[in-house]
């Protein structure tokens, strides 16, 4: 069917509100990182320096992909997921070679590093889009429409979780079982998919004594200022210094080497302290004011792929700053998961920023035909 792309014509809300959460994001990167730079590395802005040359890097992928046709990345998927699952395989692989018993997370190429779970989870959800789109008058059926995409997404998390990284390989499958159902899948199959995921994923995660002790952690939360516990009480602390409308910028006590890493997981408890309750409303409102407007945008587009190309990369986002906010606010135990463009950047901000590049392109797009019906979306 033909496409319409405007040049000039796209949400200009979702790139304002991107940008206004990097500028949250670099300042309190900036306020939060000193002194644990100033201890480990002999100067305070040595994390500074390298998010802004990652928030340059993001930015420039952002205005570039907004500037391409986000149908390319239909053709781009699977060699993506089999770059992801290589890549997966391979820094595994070097890791156990080395002797190297922490997680396997980053591959070191010269003085670039990466992290191979974030473009696994970027891969997927292009996989998913362009199978739901390719397939979508198979997929109520279990053996040729459902399952394979099932047994793909089962690999990505089998491989993210022997990292280990577990609270990824969740979040892919959380997203995965949200695309397929907008794609028409059963319930009968997602619920019984469900199910068997709930009933591999408890053993695998009690497999691991540092998971077992953050769950013991979690249901004890005021034993012990020195156990398990640590940064999540070090979080409340920060959260309950900051009151209503916090102790001002830079004036922070949670990071002075209090916490851990207040400049990547638990950025936000900083900000809470700094800026207090009025500080954390506006950053979460700002996510969730790019959520609906990434929603609105999935909503304006009648093309399958870009409906579940648009779904998948806003709701990978809001997981994180869902369960991110819920970590140090302790509802939920410890998992390290970011809080997307506002904690320190890396891998995931660059991505995260290409994912808005996309998000743009997709508002771009109008259809010339009239709208047919296409796959259960969520927007009646």
């Amino acid at each position: 069917m033909p496409l319409k792309i405007s040049s000039q014509k796209y949400d200009k809300s979702v790139l304002i509100i991107t940008l206004l959460l990097i500028s949250i994001g670099t300042i309190m990167v900036f306020s939060s990182s000193t002194n644990i730079s100033m201890e480990r590395f002999g100067k305070g802005t040595f994390y500074f320096s390298r998010h802004i040359l990652r928030v340059m890097i993001g930015l420039v992928v952002l205005f570039g992909a907004k500037t391409i046709d986000y149908h390319i990345w239909k053709k781009l998927a699977p060699p993506l997921l089999i770059a992801s699952i290589l890549l997966l395989v391979i820094t595994k692989t070097i890791y156990i070679a080395e002797g190297n018993r922490s997680s396997a997370r980053w591959l070191h190429i010269g003085s670039l590093t990466f992290q191979t779970s974030d473009l696994a989870r970027f891969s997927i959800i292009l996989y998913l889009a362009g199978y739901v789109d390719k397939k979508r008058d198979q997929i109520r059926d279990f053996i040729n429409g459902f399952l394979p995409p099932v047994i793909m997404t089962g690999l990505i998390m089998a491989l993210v979780i022997i990292q280990p990284d577990f609270s990824t390989a969740v979040i892919i499958g959380m997203i995965a079982l949200l695309l397929l159902f907008m794609g028409g899948a059963k319930l009968s199959h997602l619920m019984a998919t469900s199910s068997i995921a709930i009933a591999v994923l408890i053993p695998v995660l009690l497999t691991a004594e540092y998971r077992i002790e953050r769950l013991k952690a979690f249901f004890s939360i005021d034993s012990g200022l020195l156990g398990t516990n640590y940064q999540v009480q070090q979080s409340l602390f920060s959260l309950g210094n900051g009151g209503f409308t916090g102790v001002g910028l830079g004036e922070s006590i949670g990071k002075n080497l209090f916490l851990p890493t207040p400049h990547t997981d638990f950025i936000l408890s900083i900000i809470g302290e700094e800026f207090g309750f009025i500080g954390i409303f506006i950053t979460i409102t700002l996510f969730l004011a790019l959520f609906q407007r990434a929603v609105r945008i999935s909503k304006g587009c009648t093309d399958i792929f870009g409906i579940m190309l648009g779904m998948g990369l806003s709701v990978k986002i809001i997981l994180y700053v869902f369960f991110n906010s819920a970590v140090v606010t302790g509802l939920v135990p410890t998992t390290g998961l970011p809080i997307p463009f506002v904690s320190f950047g890396g891998t995931g901000l660059v991505i995260n920023l290409l994912s808005i590049g996309i998000l743009l392109n997709i508002s771009m797009a109008k259809r010339m035909v009239p709208h047919k019906k296409s796959a259960r979306i969520l927007f009646g």
